[in-house]
């Protein structure tokens, strides 16, 4: 008889293993860092100005089996959906309108699939702000009411404003509209307004002020553009009255003439005084202080001088009278004055040039203090005249025939004003730091440059920000360095940036941003999870090690593997240096090798394995990996035994499997049943009835051992005994249909397998070899020869052959 190899079972578990090797990896997104326009959107910013419709991200990711990934993007049920993303591309767009103010932050959940898994992160942006927000006052406009004798510096009212954006953007400063000719001053930082020191409100002079306000922001970007975003608003100060102004003199100064043909009792000048106290005046008394020398007089009532003698008595040519003009009170007590002097000149012959005039006198030099941009058309206060030319001033007689002139020079001094804030050299600075610095190291230095004189021109530095706690500067050089008390760690953060500010002394400032980057060291030697691992090795498989560096950047938290030791023998395994999968030596096939080389029946393994970073100087580890070396075979070596030991640590693994292999044989069965029913139904063949006489004969059973339980030797599973040479059967036909008397039936013995198992195949490196069961039985001779049949029928016909011998032994032991 022929061999027949009964291998559905082992077919069975090559098939189930197959299946079980086809893993699905899910995708992932690429961890980029938060500077990327590609990515998982992690720590990704939007500034609030971006236009609608741009394109601000690109998703992006891979599959490890390298199928084609497909993105998602979604938001909370409720949330307004600001972005959409293309699934093919990745690209996100953003499609409605951001606002910090209103939401400064948007959570997104954003997915990846490449069609059988799908991978869902969350991600907040965050919406950086733009400077679109106008300061606004919070208590303006107003009107309140100031006692005119208020003293000089006092604060009169505080003015508040508020602006939504943040940064420098968000910081106000009030201002005056018009600062060099008011009254008053306003702190930039406080708001507090306050009676110009050196000033002092006059009811006299003028009984409401209004004051137009400026409060301005620090200025930030929006839409590429820098921008600074200012509000005014107009306080209303009345002056209240109050009884403490002197007189004064209208039309000054006053000048007077007297000609050789005046006549005692002429009018030589009338001077004109009012009340200093204009909402409830007191009327006004005019006399002689000094200077009449007794030749004039003075109407106490109108202030009309009047010559009282002849010119010829006239003792000097000019005469300079100290006129008072003082306050009556309802009884007729004088209270307060006011001096003025009037100058009369003694005028005979016309033989003098014109003359110029000064406070103190005649002059032909003025000079004229002044702020440096005065407005188009300002008039120059103390000088009484018209100007055409602003160096050269000509005085011209029109009423004499000889024309006198005269000239006199005009100097004007300029005065600076706080008209420039002060202007850092750049909008960014960029500095690196080593992470093992001390404190107090030097970080960066800042200059700023403000071109006004004086103290205006003086800047002094400050920083603020979040990014600033472990930061100083100097407020004078602009040195920017760590608090004496830090402690860098690139592991624990690596980035920093805040503001530097640049403030003059009345508050003026610009901002500057700087970035710091700390500078990883190597300072972190690799780590194992244990200096002892215990592992099991399954020959054609690797096992794997891993260390972990704490290091923040490369090349220092890059490790590479040796094996420094192994014992008994240390040329058998191999590390790769990248991973740390430690596999045999590509000659090592079966655990008789390993015994040969070794001469132990014992295949456990020390191996002393070292893990070095990349860095300098360079750190290492070291860890002993004990090392269990199995064959991958049925229990002791085939497919199932394999898989329960890589998988004995997963029971639902393996229960999941035994039931796949159930249900896989069910259907076989039901397949096969049902093939041999429609086959009999179609022959429609009429069984005879017959008795069957039998002989006696030894029994032989089908002897099916149970691949679940250990054997001996893997030759020794599913082993068929040897059949008997069968007896001759004498079959009595009963049927008197039938022509045979007499039937000899030789039953032919179930198929059997190969005695030995096949050649092993041909090893290549980088394959996972599965192991082929094999099975033993013993080889009968077989009446005849049976046609060749094919390797993907020997299960249906195997189990057909065994499912008719025992319909035919069935029938036999019938009586």
């Amino acid at each position: 008889m022929k061999n027949v190899k009964i291998s559905n079972l082992p077919l069975l578990f090559v098939f189930v293993q197959a299946c079980l090797a086809q893993a699905d990896y899910a995708p992932y997104f690429y961890d980029n860092d938060p500077y990327s326009n590609n990515g998982n959107l992690a720590m990704f910013s939007l500034s609030e100005d971006t236009p609608v419709g741009t394109q601000i991200y690109r998703l992006n990711g891979t599959d490890p089996e390298g199928q084609e990934v497909r993105f998602g993007l979604s938001f909370d049920q409720g949330s307004k959906e600001y972005f959409r993303v293309d699934p093919k591309s990745g690209n996100i767009t953003l499609v409605e309108k951001l606002d910090r103010e209103e939401q400064d932050s948007v959570d997104v959940n954003i997915s990846i699939t490449d069609g059988r898994s799908e991978v869902v992160e969350r991600v907040t942006i965050f919406v950086m702000d733009a400077n679109d927000e106008k300061p606004e006052f919070q208590n303006m406009p107003a009107i309140i009411d100031v006692l005119e004798t208020t003293e000089s510096g006092k604060s009169i009212y505080k003015v508040e404003a508020v602006d939504r954006d943040t940064g420098s953007g968000g910081s106000v400063t009030y201002h005056l509209q018009t600062p060099q000719s008011s009254l008053f001053a306003i702190d930039i930082n406080s708001g507090v307004l306050r009676i110009k020191s050196g000033q002092t409100l006059d009811y006299e002079k003028t009984k409401t002020h209004f004051v137009t306000i400026v409060a301005k922001d620090g200025g930030g970007n929006l839409n590429g553009n820098e921008q600074f975003m200012s509000s005014t608003a107009t306080l209303t100060v009345n002056v209240i009255d109050a009884q403490d102004t002197p007189p004064f003199f209208i039309g000054t100064p006053y000048f007077g003439y007297v000609y050789e043909i005046s006549v005692p009792g002429s009018e030589i000048f009338t001077v004109s005084a009012e009340d200093g106290d204009v909402g409830n005046p007191n009327p006004v008394s005019y006399s002689f202080d000094e200077g009449d020398d007794g030749v004039f007089g003075i109407n106490e009532t109108s202030g009309c001088i009047s010559l009282l003698v002849a010119p010829i008595y006239l003792k000097r040519e000019i005469f300079n009278i100290k006129v008072r003009a003082s306050e009556v009170s309802g009884e007729d007590k004088q209270m307060d004055y006011g001096v003025a002097t009037v100058v009369i000149r003694v005028v005979d012959l016309n033989n003098n040039p014109p003359t110029f005039y000064g406070e103190n006198g005649p002059q032909n030099m003025f000079e004229l203090t002044m702020y440096e941009h005065p407005p188009e058309g300002e008039i120059l206060r103390g000088l009484k005249i018209t100007v055409n030319d602003s160096d050269k001033l000509l005085a011209v007689e029109i009423d004499t025939p000889e024309r006198f002139s005269a000239t006199a020079d005009i100097v004007i001094h300029l005065l600076d004003t706080n008209d420039n804030a002060p202007k850092f050299s750049s909008d960014y600075y960029i500095a690196r730091i080593p992470e093992n610095s001390p404190g107090g190291s030097n970080v960066v230095s800042v200059t700023a440059v403000d071109p006004d004189s004086g103290p205006w021109g003086e800047v002094k530095y400050s920083i603020y920000g979040s990014g600033a706690d472990l930061f100083l500067i100097q407020p004078i050089s602009g040195i920017i360095y760590t608090q004496p008390w830090a402690s860098l760690d690139a592991e624990v953060r690596s980035k920093y940036n805040f503001y530097v500010k640049a403030e003059d002394a009345e508050g003026k400032y610009s901002l500057a941003e700087v970035f710091v980057t700390v500078l990883d060291l190597n300072d972190h030697p690799p780590a194992f999870n244990d200096n002892f691992l215990e592992k099991t090795m399954v020959i054609g498989a690797p096992v794997k090690i891993q260390a972990v560096d704490d290091d923040a950047e490369v090349p220092n938290n890059v490790i590479e593997y040796a094996i420094m030791k192994a014992e008994p023998d240390n040329n058998i395994f191999d590390i790769d240096a990248d991973t740390g999968e430690i596999k045999l030596k590509s000659y090592i096939k079966s655990l008789a090798i390993i015994q040969n080389i070794t001469k132990k029946r014992d295949c456990s393994w020390s191996l002393v394995v070292q893990a070095r970073d990349r860095g300098q100087p360079s750190f290492s580890t070291t860890a002993v990996v004990k090392i269990d070396i199995t064959e991958a075979t049925q229990l002791k070596g085939g497919p199932l035994g394999s898989f329960l030991l890589l998988n004995r640590n997963n029971p639902l693994q393996i229960i999941g499997m035994l039931i796949s292999i159930i249900c896989f044989m069910v259907i076989v069965t039901v397949i096969i049943s049902t093939a041999t029913f429609l086959r009999n139904k179609k022959s429609n063949r009429i069984l005879p009835n017959r008795r069957v006489r039998r002989r006696p004969r030894k029994q032989h059973f089908w002897n099916f051992k149970s691949p679940f339980k250990s054997s001996e030797t893997p030759r020794e599973n599913f082993t068929v005994q040897e059949e008997q040479p069968e007896p001759e059967v004498v079959v009595e036909n009963v049927n008197y249909n039938n022509n045979i008397n007499n039937v000899v039936r030789h039953w032919p013995p179930p198929p059997c397998a190969p005695s030995l198992p096949p050649p092993p195949p041909t090893y290549v490196p980088g394959e996972r070899h599965w192991t082929i069961p094999t099975v033993s039985a013993a080889v009968a001779p077989r009446p005849k020869k049976r046609p060749v049949i094919d390797r993907t029928d020997t299960v249906n016909k195997a189990l057909v052959s065994e499912l008719k011998m025992r319909l035919e032994q069935k029938k036999m032991a019938t009586p």
